[in-house]
């Protein structure tokens, strides 16, 4: 006994020292370790091999253990968590170590960890594709690989890859297993669900700035395709060939390699020697944005809205096709394919383009009983056109016994939202467009509240998704004029201000605009009467929003009023200066005729109109402010009033403070210009910085006052809306 807990100590020592040599000797000399735990944590020898990714150390180890006959009671050992050696291998998504284990036993691919997770599983919900191609390989039968991609709480792979934004794998478990798209968890949440309610993983829930909007459509992300099968060979040389990559050069040669991989990429384009089958036709470009994504072909490729060019297109334009695409891909290796901004585009293009594609996936293999268990009422949706293309008839049982057991879950899911509810209160508008075309009567769906997809858009200041519904003549009269549980019109909702930040504009002021102005854009659009009057609560619109609007009120007024405060004060000090200058001549009079000295001289002419244009402005900007300052700060006074008192104040301000800088230096010109002429403009721009930063300081707000006021539409914030 005392000698195998001394060769334990000896093992846990080798083990935390790296001394794998020595781990593999006490596993051959002393078979009865293979089971010890040498840990806290109930790790194994074989669980620490893993975790420290010793591929070659876990092979030998494997074998050592597999040459005995307890082989499944040393491989299934379980640490304080409950994960297997295999457990760890798949969260880490080496898929040498994976294969390796699971190939000498496959039923490790049914042992659940503490939290009901599988091997499959826990690889899924890490993101390890690659891990979960190879493990699902070895699922006995599809009926198993069902079993294995579901934890105790409901939850599935999909579930899990879609919520980790792995929308790659995602697409691969949704031609695996296409159940699992109609599939809820135990809190009535389908995969849809979940993707409805990430709006950054679509392009309208995703805000760009002009430059990034510029790099952003000049990246071309492929498609996702399907991979048929797990390839053992290839998975692991794609990744011996990335590593003898690394090898090869270093890191800083990075931009150098890729401008040599597009050079040889551009002579397989004009030499075509990819294009001899016509499957191949547009592939010749190596995807650099895209290195995970498999070029096999025979899968459907589907044309969205961010998908690749040359979809659209003839195949005889390929070959054009792809020198655009070379040329975008040059542009970026000139400009930094590896800087951090232009891979966090690429990054989020590609999450853009795959999200839609499984969107379209999910929205085709979505069964009626879907939306007849998410919804409140009873409309019944109607079932794909490609349904009779799949295979269906082989899971008819499946599917009876998966009904039976959804018949529990009936009372969660019918409080959850439809998926299109939450893309509205989200504002996907792509997925509300492609429900809505695949299930026109969606537009129907009520919440617990009965508010359709109108009322949550207005609510939650979707202006996208409201327009978008304008448009759309489904129906539109019932929707639009649909009120929720207590009487509220989308008027109604329109003039109530929520607890979240609604507006992607700064200060409360300017957020008490577009509140306005969003009241009056849904108000206007459409007919006069249209929307109901008075709610249950016998309000009206305009009640609401008066007696909601009370507190942003408030702090708009303080805003304004601080904002005119240093303004005004900066305005009057500018305006003392400006007189006092204006009035004095440079280098005097002539006693004679009392005209000025240099009264033709070019500096002379700058100087004289530039401080009467400081005086004038200056003295604008300060009746500007001071008619803010006076003003009463009424609701409407937000809508027009005070924000074009503002911005003529700040305007007058920046101009005054420009003119006083160009008058103070065309005045001093005079004093410096034969000694010091070309040495006085370095002194000049050091003694206009204070100022001048000042100016740039302010100048922000002055873009989002001019933004906001002449906007007819506001512009949304993007927040996630939690489920």
């Amino acid at each position: 006994m005392d000698s195998g807990i001394s060769k334990e100590k000896e093992l846990f020592r080798s083990a935390m020292k790296g001394e794998w040599n020595a781990v593999l000797g006490i596993h051959k000399n002393y078979p009865t370790v293979h089971e010890a735990k040498i840990i806290k944590s109930g790790d194994t020898t074989l669980h620490i091999a893993v975790s420290n990714v010793q591929e070659d150390i876990v092979e030998e180890l494997v074998q050592l253990i597999t040459s005995r006959s307890e082989t499944r009671k040393a491989l299934e050992s379980r640490n304080e968590h409950g994960n297997t050696p295999l457990h760890i291998a798949a969260s880490l998504g080496n898929v040498k170590m994976c294969e390796c284990i699971a190939h000498k036993d496959k039923s490790l691919l049914e042992i659940q960890n503490n939290d009901g997770e599988t091997p499959l599983f826990v690889a899924a919900l890490h993101g390890k594709k690659h891990a979960f191609l190879c493990l699902n390989s070895y699922c006995p039968t599809q009926e198993k690989g069902y079993s294995y991609c579901t934890r105790k709480d409901g939850e599935n792979v999909l579930h899990s890859a879609i919520s980790g934004d792995y929308f790659d794998l995602a697409f691969q478990i949704v031609h695996l297993y296409t159940d699992l798209v109609n599939r809820v968890n135990n809190n009535g949440i389908s995969p849809l669900h979940l993707l409805a309610s990430k709006p950054s993983a679509f392009r309208s829930g995703s805000h760009l700035d002009r430059y990034s909007q510029l790099i952003y459509h000049c990246i071309f992300v492929d498609q996702l395709k399907v991979e048929s099968s797990f390839q053992k060979s290839s998975s692991n040389d794609s990744k011996e060939s990335k590593e003898r990559m690394k090898i090869s050069y270093p890191d800083n040669y990075q931009t150098c390699m890729h401008l040599f991989h597009l050079l040889k990429q551009l002579l397989q384009v004009v030499t075509k020697k990819n294009s001899q089958k016509e499957s191949q036709q547009g592939d010749a470009v190596i995807n650099l944005e895209a290195p995970n994504v498999s070029s096999e072909t025979g899968s459907k490729g589907y044309k969205g809205p961010h998908g690749d060019g040359h979809r659209f297109f003839p195949p005889n334009y390929g070959t054009f096709i792809d020198f655009l695409k070379l040329l975008s891909k040059a542009m970026l290796v000139i400009l930094g394919l590896g800087s951090r901004r232009i891979r966090k585009l690429r990054e989020k293009k590609e999450k853009h383009t795959w999200a839609v594609q499984i969107m379209n996936e999910l929205l085709e293999h979505a069964t009626t009983y879907h939306y007849e268990f998410t919804e409140g009422s009873n409309v019944k949706m109607p079932t794909s056109a490609d349904d009779s293309e799949q295979p269906a008839k082989q899971h008819d049982q499946r599917k009876q016994t998966t009904f039976e057991g959804e018949k529990e879950k009936t009372e969660v899911v019918t409080k959850r939202e439809t998926p299109i509810l939450i893309a509205s209160k989200s504002g996907i508008t792509e997925m509300v467009e492609q429900i809505l075309d695949h299930y026109p009567v969606a537009i129907h769906d009520t919440n617990p509240e009965k508010k359709n997809i109108v009322l949550l858009a207005v609510e939650n200041r979707q202006p996208h998704v409201y327009k978008l519904l304008l448009k759309k003549n489904i129906m539109k009269d019932s929707a639009f004029r649909a009120v929720d549980l207590k009487g509220n019109s989308a008027l109604h909702l329109a003039a109530m201000l929520g607890d979240h930040k609604p507006w992607l504009i700064p200060g409360a002021a300017l957020q008490m605009q577009w509140e306005i102005k969003w009241f009056e854009f849904v108000k206007n659009s459409m007919p006069t009467h249209f929307f109901a009057r008075y709610n249950k609560n016998n309000k009206t619109p305009k009640d609401i929003f008066t007696e909601t609007h009370n507190q942003l009120v408030e702090k708009g007024g303080e805003w304004l009023t601080n904002t005119s405060e240093s303004c005004s004060v900066v305005a009057a000090l500018i305006a003392t200066v400006a007189f006092a200058t204006s009035t004095a001549v440079p280098g005097g009079v002539k006693s004679e005729s009392g005209k000025p000295i240099f009264e033709n001289h070019p500096a002379f002419d700058v100087f004289a109109i530039s401080s009467l244009i400081a005086l004038c402005f200056s003295v604008t900007a300060v009746v500007m402010f001071l008619s803010i300052l006076t003003s009463r700060y009424q609701e409407r006074d937000f809508g027009k009033d005070l924000p074009r008192k503002l911005l003529l104040g700040l305007t007058s301000l920046f101009v005054s403070i420009a003119s006083v800088l160009v008058s103070f230096c065309s005045g001093h010109f005079f004093i410096l210009k034969d000694k010091l002429k070309y040495a006085a403009f370095p002194v000049y721009a050091v003694t206009c910085l204070p100022v001048t930063l000042f100016a740039i300081a302010q100048f922000p707000l002055y873009l989002d006052l001019a933004w906001a006021l002449f906007k007819k539409v506001p512009t949304r914030s993007y927040q996630a809306i939690p489920l």
